[in-house]
């Protein structure tokens, strides 16, 4: 079997949680898959920065590279619905997208695509009116539509195709994501940790947050709990730090605005950009973490953060209940009080964070890069069937 993957978003610098997924999710199928041949879809203007190393070490696998500016290309795809995507790599039996994106595709060639979340069907207030305008173009009802097999990558991203979308039960399977073999704990002992606290300005005693800064991640809900925290004058809780770990995302300027006028900005810490590698050391580091999301499809750093057995606090909303089962305290995103509350009792209490530390390891152990990887392939061999669909 020939199938195509559209790999236009590993194009730039992995970042987003939707770029991990693609990129982890590849590596694992080609190595794993030396049955089928796999062909690249990719298209830049400028080629300097592609890096596809990664999949060119194997022998089944090859990387189509056109030149299309891409606005144009995805006029032609939105507009003409031409050219066939399929058809510019010599033809395939099944074409993979792993993340919504203009696409045209001959009416034989199979479809399956993966639903990450539907954040902006649900919370359109969150994106710019560019992001909102990207997304009534490429319409993903209609790509979900066409597509034969829809992945969604949680239960509660499936209960939402089929809540917005009335996307047919049959058509969806359930495959989450994985957690990578990096993000396990950090003995305290190791000498690595030290460079990372060098490296971030990191304090002795930290709650952390990490996350692209944006509205969706209600990060000023968590200020807010901070700053009553301090306000409250417990001489153990004023010693910790608040350490907000990511890159600026849409919008955030009302969160930076809080930050520069919060009563105790000198307790708060702004990384910017953190590398993957210093992830698992930030994690292992930090007393707390915490995830007040008010949406995620799937929820990345919650899961990241129990496999390093940090204690962690996350919103009981979508996804994140799924991904850190009972390895969390989970809190209501929209109510400040409550993770107030939560960090009261995990800062305070050693046996609550012994609890914690030592369950996120094992619900992170249920999410396998692997076994995610083996799921995908059978919808493959599912949605190449004559009964597909």
């Amino acid at each position: 079997m020939k199938i195509g993957v559209d790999a236009r978003c590993l194009q730039g610098r992995v970042h987003s949680g939707v770029e991990e997924y693609a990129r982890t999710l590849l590596e694992k199928l080609l190595e794993q898959d030396t049955k089928n041949t796999y062909v690249l879809f990719v298209n830049a203007w400028d080629t300097t920065q592609l890096d596809f190393s990664w999949a060119e070490k194997y022998s089944h696998v090859s990387i189509k590279v056109f030149h299309w500016p891409n606005k144009l290309l995805n006029f032609c795809f939105w507009y003409l619905g031409w050219p066939k995507a399929d058809r510019m790599l010599g033809g395939v039996d099944v074409f993979f997208l792993p993340n919504l994106n203009f696409i045209a595709l001959s009416k034989k060639t199979r479809l399956i695509v993966t639903a990450h979340d539907l954040s902006f069907e649900m919370f359109p207030e969150t994106f710019s009116w560019k992001r909102r305008l990207w997304h009534l173009f490429v319409n993903f009802r209609n790509i979900v539509r066409r597509a034969n097999l829809v992945i969604a990558i949680s239960q509660s991203t499936a209960d939402d195709l089929r809540a917005v979308y009335k996307t047919p039960k049959k058509k969806i399977v359930v495959i989450p994501s994985g957690v990578r073999e990096i993000f396990q704990p950090v003995s305290h002992n190791d000498p690595s940790l030290l460079d990372i606290q060098k490296k971030y300005h990191l304090p002795y005693k930290f709650i952390l947050s990490l996350g692209t800064i944006e509205p969706r991640k209600n990060l000023i809900a968590l200020l807010q709990a901070f700053e009553t925290m301090h306000a409250s004058g417990h001489l153990e809780l004023m010693k910790y730090s608040l350490v907000i770990a990511g890159e600026e995302g849409w919008n955030s300027e009302e969160f930076f605005e809080r930050v520069r006028q919060s009563p105790v900005r000198e307790k708060i810490i702004l990384t910017g950009f953190v590398a993957d590698e210093d992830k698992p050391g930030l994690y292992s580091l930090a007393s707390a973490f915490v995830y007040p999301s008010l949406y995620e499809g799937f929820g990345f750093p919650p899961l990241e953060a129990i496999a390093c057995g940090a204690p962690v606090i996350a919103s009981h909303t979508s996804a994140i209940p799924e991904v850190v089962g009972t390895s969390a305290m989970l809190i209501d995103p929209y109510r400040p009080e409550e993770i107030l509350q939560s960090l009261r009792q995990v800062l305070l209490s050693k046996e609550l964070q012994g609890v914690l530390r030592n369950s996120g390891p094992v619900q992170a152990s249920r999410f396998s890069w692997s076994q995610t990887a083996q799921e995908v392939r059978s919808c493959f061999d599912r949605a190449s069937s004559s009964s597909a669909g």
